[in-house]
């Protein structure tokens, strides 16, 4: 595992958008099939886990209106992956579970970079 560099404001809102490819309806589409199941369904703005809520609502944003909290949120992701994927981003198959978790953050190992 590498250790990314600090990023400036710039570099993380640049970086975050990259690495989430998955577009706003298409995560909280995704967050509410994941919630949704045979006995209870999430109300759809609770639906997923919170970092998942999150990019959701810094999807939504400004640069500008950015918060440290958004900015805690977009380098966990960043991070994470970093951790999981090759830096192209290039579409790789792999583990449904592990897709799955990936995709509950916005991105999608399968969508092409």
């Amino acid at each position: 595992m590498t250790e990314l560099p600090e990023l400036s404001d710039e570099e993380l809102w640049d970086e975050f958008h990259r690495v989430v490819n998955m577009t706003s309806r298409e995560l909280s589409d995704w967050l509410r099939t994941r919630d949704a199941g045979e006995r209870t369904e999430a109300l759809p703005d609770q639906s997923g886990p919170p970092t998942g809520q999150h990019v959701l609502h810094v999807l939504g944003k400004r640069k500008a209106d950015l918060t440290e909290d958004d900015r805690r949120v977009m380098q966990k992701v960043v991070r994470r992956v970093h951790e999981q994927r090759r830096d192209d981003l290039e579409p790789t198959a792999g583990d449904e579970g592990w897709r799955h978790r990936l995709m509950s953050i916005g991105h999608d190992p399968l969508k092409p970079a």
